[in-house]
């Protein structure tokens, strides 16, 4: 197998790692969060940018949300993707939303749903949910300008993926490469995340057409990283090294920096294990304490939304086996974390999901700036 060419950044981090989650279940106590040795520094790797950290007060930029999944941006406007009903909103200027369409037969089950959205250069909406036939990524035209947007016609890229009540995955990012990334759980069937010929259980890479780009690790296959149980979280720095999120069993979430062709060890292993074959987690957490979901990178810095542990961790880019938390149980379960145009970090509550206990005005979405 051949891989691509990392970024600098990207390769410095792989080269210190070892080589060798979605229901979200009981913790295991008598274990504490352990963390990956910090990869070392590297001669041909620049150095990362500065870490950035909240500061100020935050503030509710909407209210009164079902069940916000995703946020991602159309210019300065903000889209929502509503998890149980399949509706897409719009975020008007004065922090209230209207719809602007409903994603077609979305079939909501536990954790299933509209779940990733993603906005490309051209304007287009991605959207990642669960049909009648498992999970599926769309594109669709936006009409309209902001304040009269509409969801236009739309289109299946990819179906057929694995879709269950739970470890359904559902992120999607479109990568500084140009391509579209989505992050796939392995529905219940923990084999699939070993099997190269399932879609469950991996991150897919993708033209933004839906083709397997020529460069792919894996000839003729749409699978860039595999061995996840349930990824939930992507972004990359910006010398282009990807990391990732994802829910662990009952032991251990995990923090990973993604290579191409990586395979990342579930259900062989989960968290550090020092297996040959597999790559470890830069970081892990006792799924009590984490359950992370949604992750963005801004500067130097690693965000990660957290759901049982109801935190906003935030990663040092250059220490990714650190972490600080900030605002502890002051907002519940934290879905998504977004940076927004403005400069400020957004992070969406997901109390109203079933498992939460909903303030009167969750769910909401937070804003916070930056220093």
């Amino acid at each position: 197998m051949t891989l691509r060419t990392l970024p600098p950044l990207a390769l410095a981090l792989g080269l210190a790692l070892t080589a060798c989650g979605t229901a979200e279940p009981e913790p295991q106590p008598t274990r504490s969060p352990t963390t990956a040795p910090a990869p070392s520094p590297s001669a041909t790797a620049p150095a990362a940018p500065a870490a950035v950290l909240p500061t100020g007060e935050p503030r509710v930029v909407a209210s009164g949300l079902d069940t916000p999944w995703s946020v991602a941006f159309l210019g300065e406007t903000a889209l929502i993707s509503e998890r149980d009903d399949g509706d897409v909103l719009e975020l008007l200027p004065d922090g209230s939303t209207r719809l602007i369409g409903t994603v077609d037969d979305v079939v909501h089950n536990g954790e299933s749903g509209l779940l990733g959205l993603a906005v490309d250069e051209q304007g287009r909406l991605y959207a990642y949910s669960t049909g009648p036939d498992g999970n599926r990524i769309e594109r669709y035209a936006l009409a309209g300008e902001p304040g009269t947007l509409a969801l236009g016609a739309g289109e299946t890229l990819l179906d057929g993926i694995p879709a269950a009540s739970n470890h359904d995955g559902g992120r999607l990012g479109i990568g500084p490469d140009g391509m579209l990334y989505a992050a796939t759980g392995d529905a219940g069937n923990p084999d699939d995340a070993q099997d190269l010929d399932s879609l469950g259980g991996k991150i897919l890479r993708m033209t933004l057409d839906g083709a397997v780009p020529a460069d792919n690790p894996f000839p003729d296959s749409l699978v860039y990283s595999y061995g996840h149980r349930n990824p939930q979280g992507l972004a990359w720095t910006a010398d282009g090294a990807m990391f990732a999120a994802e829910f662990g069993q009952n032991t251990w979430d995990e923090l990973n920096v993604v290579e191409p062709g990586g395979n990342y060890g579930w259900p062989e292993v989960e968290g550090i294990a020092g297996a040959s074959g597999f790559i470890d987690p830069v970081q892990q957490w006792n799924p009590g304490e984490a359950s992370p979901s949604g992750i963005a990178i801004v500067e130097g810095t690693v965000f990660v939304a957290n759901l049982r542990g109801e935190v906003l961790r935030a990663v040092p880019v250059a220490d990714p086996g650190s972490a600080t938390e900030h605002y502890p149980g002051e907002y519940g379960r934290i879905r998504a974390v977004t940076a927004a145009p403005d400069g400020t970090l957004w992070f969406t509550t997901s109390n109203t999901d079933g498992r939460g206990e909903p303030a009167g005005d969750d769910d909401r979405i937070i804003a916070v700036t930056l220093g």
